[in-house]
């Protein structure tokens, strides 16, 4: 398992923006195949996990049709980090977003503990 810690989040009003991070813990070969990629998953009220955004080492990214265009995916290999820039929030933007780890077959190796963001009107 990989150990992801999350950074940012909170309350916002809509239209605003908000950055998260992700800072994933270890090294060695195989730690690196289990980060290949990072990146968030939403989770609101009474609905299922989502994709948000992921890149991979490589840089190739991944959005949800929801968030394209709004939202950007980051990421520093050398420090094992991510970042998600969100801009333009809206309302059903607000979940707890969870950090993710995955390796090359897109199995998940690790979770970050979530943290909330709220759009407010």
């Amino acid at each position: 398992q990989v150990q992801l810690v999350e950074s940012g989040g909170g309350l916002v009003q809509a239209g605003g923006s908000l950055r998260l991070s992700c800072a994933a813990s270890g090294s060695g070969f195989v730690f690196n195949a289990m980060v290949n990629t990072m990146g968030w998953y939403r989770q609101a009220p009474g609905k299922e996990r989502e994709l948000v955004a992921v890149v991979t080492t490589g840089g190739t990214t991944t959005y949800a049709d929801s968030v394209k265009g709004r939202f950007t995916i980051s990421r520093d290999n050398a420090k094992n980090t991510a970042s998600l820039q969100m801009n333009s929030l809206k309302l059903e933007d607000t979940a707890v977003y969870y950090c993710v780890a995955q390796d090359r077959r897109g199995l998940a190796r690790g979770w970050g503990q979530g943290t909330q963001v709220t759009v407010s009107s």
